[in-house]
C-alpha cells in the first residue's frame, strides 16, 4: 500500500508505508506457471539463459574489479561463495516476486575506494601513497541493515527531493571513473603530447595505436548502450558474450606485445615495476657488456705493447 493511501501521511508521497505485497490478487509467494499454459516454461529457457549469461558476468566483473591486486587485499576472494549465495538469493526473489538481487559495480568500487588507507603527507607537494583497504564487515552489514530498516522510515524518506538522490548516484558513478584506463585514454584525445601523464602502455605502444584501441572500445560501448534501451534488448546478454570476439579480433590489429600492456589484467603500478626492472637489468647488461669489451681492447693493447719491446735478432751481412 503507498503511503498517500494511509490517512495523515499526504496524498503527494510516493513511498510504501505498509509491508505487504503490491498487489492485492496475489500472496507472498508466485506459482512458478500460474494461469500460463505448460509450453511456456520450454519457451523459457532461452531468455533465462541469456540472464544467466549476464548475471554471471555482471558479479564476475564486480568481483574481479574489487579484487584487483593493486588494492593489496589481504582476505580471500571467495569468488565461489559469492555467486552461490547470489543463486540462492535469485530463486528466493523469484518465488517471491521480488526484484533480483545481483551485484552493484558502481556502489561496489565506491565502497572499496571509501575503504582506502593513504600514508600521511610530510613534505610539501608530496602525493599520499596508498597503503591498503580497511578489510571489515562492519560497514558492508550497516549498509544491509539500514537498507531493511529503510522500510520503517518511508515518513521521512519522502522529504528528500530526488535531484538530490540523482546527484548523490551521479557523484559516485564519476568518483569511480577515476583509475579507469578506457576513460584515461578518452582524455587523451584531447590532451597535448607535453601533459600526457607517465602511463606504461604510451612507452611501449604508439599513440596513434592506444588512440584506435580507445575507439574500439568505444563504438563497443555506444553499441552495448543502444541495443539495451531499444526494443532488442533481451540480446543485451549475447552482446556482452560477442565482445569476447571482439577481443579475439583484435589480435588482427595489434601485436601481443601492444595487447599486453593496452588489455591486461596486471595493473598499471605492477607494470611500471616490471618495466623499470626491465630497463635495469638492460642498462647492467649493457654496462657490464662495455666493461667486457673495455677489458678485452686493454689485454689487446697490453700484449702489442709487449711484443714491440722484444729485441729481434738481425742477420748479419758479413759472411
Amino acid at each position: 500500500m503507498k503511503a498517500s493511501e494511509v490517512p495523515g501521511l499526504g496524498d503527494d508521497a510516493d513511498v510504501w508505508a505498509l509491508l505487504q505485497p503490491t498487489r492485492d490478487d496475489r500472496g507472498w509467494f508466485i506459482n512458478p506457471i500460474g494461469p500460463n499454459p505448460w509450453w511456456t516454461v520450454l519457451a523459457a529457457l532461452v531468455p533465462a539463459l541469456l540472464c544467466t549469461i549476464l548475471i554471471f558476468m555482471d558479479q564476475q566483473i564486480s568481483a574481479v574489479i574489487v579484487n584487483r591486486k593493486e588494492h593489496k587485499l589481504k582476505k580471500g576472494c571467495g569468488y565461489h561463495l559469492d555467486l552461490f549465495m547470489v543463486a540462492v538469493m535469485l530463486g528466493v526473489c523469484s518465488v517471491m516476486g521480488l526484484p533480483w538481487f545481483v551485484a552493484a559495480t558502481v556502489l561496489s568500487i565506491t565502497h572499496v575506494n571509501s575503504l582506502k588507507v593513504e600514508s600521511d603527507c610530510s613534505a610539501p607537494g608530496e602525493q599520499p601513497k596508498f597503503l591498503g583497504i580497511r578489510e571489515q564487515r562492519v560497514t558492508g552489514l550497516l549498509i544491509f541493515v539500514l537498507m531493511g530498516c529503510s522500510v520503517f522510515f518511508t515518513s521521512v524518506l519522502k522529504f528528500i527531493p530526488m535531484p538530490v538522490l540523482y546527484g548523490v548516484f551521479l557523484y559516485m558513478g564519476v568518483s569511480s571513473l577515476r583509475g579507469i584506463q578506457f576513460f584515461d585514454c578518452l582524455k587523451l584525445f584531447w590532451m597535448p603530447a607535453k601533459h600526457q601523464p607517465d602511463f606504461i602502455y604510451l612507452r611501449h605502444v604508439p599513440l596513434r595505436k592506444v588512440h584506435f584501441f580507445t575507439a574500439i572500445q568505444l563504438i563497443c560501448l555506444v553499441l552495448l548502450w543502444t541495443i539495451k534501451v531499444s526494443c532488442a534488448a533481451i540480446i543485451f546478454p549475447l552482446m556482452v558474450l560477442a565482445l569476447v570476439f571482439v577481443r579475439k579480433a583484435m589480435d588482427l590489429c595489434f601485436s601481443k606485445r601492444e595487447l599486453s600492456f593496452l588489455d591486461d589484467l596486471m595493473p598499471e603500478r605492477k607494470k611500471k615495476l616490471d618495466d623499470g626492472r626491465n630497463e635495469a637489468g638492460e642498462e647492467e647488461e649493457e654496462s657490464q657488456k662495455a666493461m667486457e669489451a673495455a677489458a678485452a681492447a686493454s689485454s689487446v693493447q697490453l700484449s702489442v705493447g709487449k711484443t714491440s719491446d722484444l729485441e729481434i735478432p738481425k742477420q748479419s751481412g758479413d759472411r
